[in-house]
């Protein structure tokens, strides 16, 4: 396309920029001291990979924060809490991000629902393993009988493929719609990360700066849209970095535009509570 869709500036200064913003992050609400972002989607989608890749951005050079599998069940079965850590290990972020389980096409496998919101409303407790015929219950060993603001999810965040958007089943499209409803009546706002960009498109896979000038990844992005039931402006694309062993000027800047993303909508959250619970200090 002759113009991009959306306006980036790939510079050094817009790294720089974001970097600062996000590892000088604080929670719009003096009562807590760290933003709880949950990563949801289904298996392979991106989620430990993004939160490595994350990671990876502030340590300069590819970290495995969060441990990615390479098969078609899920690498990850705990609820696992990953605080982002700023340039220096000293010097964490505001930013916890949570990888969970992948979706399956219903409830009998992967994360179901009831898990999901169990995890959102804060009840299940960090390093919980996950299991279909094993739901989240007040038995549980470590529920959170009566979850605070702090145990509780501040943003969703779906995960989808862009490589797979076409072919995900009708199955993981109706779980999305479900989870949807039912997190917006919790009242937390939801955004969405399109993964492998460059796997869609070959021109985006040479330069990743080509992405909001590739009509292929804006179709797909449309698509991925449809599937969740979500408005294209709550979208981003990013790469995350799988085989690298250093991290790369432009694919940090959309990562890091993502992480921003989020962030607003995380304060969002906030402002919210803050309108329903009046005791909350801003």
């Amino acid at each position: 396309m002759e113009s991009p869709w959306r306006e980036v500036a790939w510079t050094e200064d817009r790294r720089e920029t974001l970097m600062k913003s996000i590892s000088s992050y604080k929670p719009g609400c003096e009562d807590l001291s760290e933003a709880r972002v949950l990563l949801v989607g289904p298996i392979g989608a991106g989620k430990s990979s993004f939160i490595s890749s994350v990671q990876s951005v502030f340590t300069g050079r590819f970290t495995n924060r969060a441990m990615v599998g390479s098969s078609s069940t899920s690498f990850t079965k705990k609820l696992q809490l990953f605080n982002i850590r700023g340039r220096s290990p000293e010097q964490p972020t505001a930013l916890v991000l949570c990888d969970v389980m992948g979706l399956g096409d219903g409830e009998t496998t992967g994360l179901t629902l009831h898990d999901t919101l169990a995890i959102i409303k804060g009840h299940a407790p960090e390093g919980h393993k996950f299991s279909p015929e094993q739901p989240v219950r007040s038995e549980t060993v470590g529920y959170v009988k009566k979850p605070s603001l702090k145990d509780k999810v501040h943003c969703v965040v779906f995960v989808v493929d862009a490589s797979k958007v076409s072919s995900y089943t009708k199955g993981l499209g109706t779980t999305f719609q479900q989870l949807r409803e039912h997190i917006s009546d919790l009242g937390v706002h939801q955004v969405a990360l399109l993964t492998h960009v460059d796997q869609v498109c070959q021109e985006t896979a040479r330069d990743i700066t080509q992405v909001y000038n590739s009509r292929i990844v804006q179709q797909t992005m449309t698509k991925a849209g449809a599937l969740l039931g979500m408005s294209t402006s709550y979208i981003v694309p990013v790469k995350n970095y799988s085989s690298e062993l250093d991290v790369d000027e432009n694919t940090d800047i959309l990562l890091l535009s993502a992480v921003d993303h989020i962030l607003q909508y995380v304060d969002l959250h906030f402002q919210d509570c803050a309108a329903t619970y009046p005791k909350l200090s801003l």
